[in-house]
């Protein structure tokens, strides 16, 4: 219990942290890449010893008859920060999404482009991570794909508040409603995984919603500029794991 406990904070406080801890011990290229993480830190042994880790390609789910999903977001204050690594929203309190008989309360928001997961070897020009932690400390994290398109009318406010480089977190001019950033379809599918980013710890509930919103090539140039280019991991093996629908 307390690992998850402190599993939640490290992620939780990590984007309040980075930014003032000098350069970052990881990245996505060359050296402190993705391949090399797991040697960057002994902390950060999961990265290469995991067993569930994640993003992965979701194929030849089972047919599970899984539960809906069921949240309860509202808008409200939040704030905005670079971390180093990505641009991520924090929420006030009060988002709660069911699961498994448990309440997880809505943390925070960040961003991937490209995106992590992959469904049937298909990759997304980007994705959100919706992360939220119950009472315990223990994470869901529902995960949301992004098709080139029209413009995300949801995201609109927020990108015309992106930072221009890591700093402190600072609060968006507007509220926030966390249930305008999904899909009318709550359709997912659910695998056991980890944190894509260092420490990769695992024990992450992952709900990958099947249907997909839009975001203009725009949307995702000026996410990009932000955070230096990609900032997705590879998707990484299985290793049995069964996938769900």
């Amino acid at each position: 219990m307390r690992h998850s406990t402190l599993l939640a904070a490290g992620l939780l406080l990590c984007a309040h942290a980075s930014w003032a801890a000098g350069p970052a011990q990881w990245g996505y290229e060359g050296a402190q890449g993705p391949a090399h993480w797991g040697g960057l830190d002994p902390g950060f042994a999961a990265c290469a010893e995991g067993r569930n880790q994640s993003p992965v390609d979701i194929r030849s789910a089972v047919e599970a008859g899984l539960p809906p999903l069921r949240t309860r977001y509202a808008a409200g204050p939040a704030t905005i920060v670079d971390n180093g690594h990505t641009i991520q929203v924090d929420f006030a309190p009060g988002g709660v999404l069911e699961l498994d008989g448990d309440a997880f309360e809505l943390k925070q928001v960040h961003f991937h482009a490209p995106g992590e997961n992959t469904i049937d070897g298909r990759s997304f020009p980007f994705e959100a991570h919706f992360v939220h932690a119950d009472a315990k400390g223990a994470l869901a994290v529902i995960g949301v794909m992004y098709e080139t398109g029209a413009a995300s009318e949801a995201l609109a406010p927020i990108w015309a508040e992106l930072p221009q480089g890591p700093g402190p977190a600072r609060p968006l001019a507007q509220p926030v409603d966390a249930a305008r950033l999904l899909p009318a379809s709550m359709d997912y599918y659910r695998y056991s995984g980890s944190l894509t980013t260092p420490p990769c710890s695992e024990g992450v509930r992952w709900l990958v919603l099947k249907a997909p919103l839009t975001v203009s090539a725009e949307q995702v140039a000026a996410f990009q500029r932000i955070v230096g280019g990609p900032n997705n991991r590879p998707v990484q093996p299985l290793n049995g794991r069964l996938i769900v629908r």
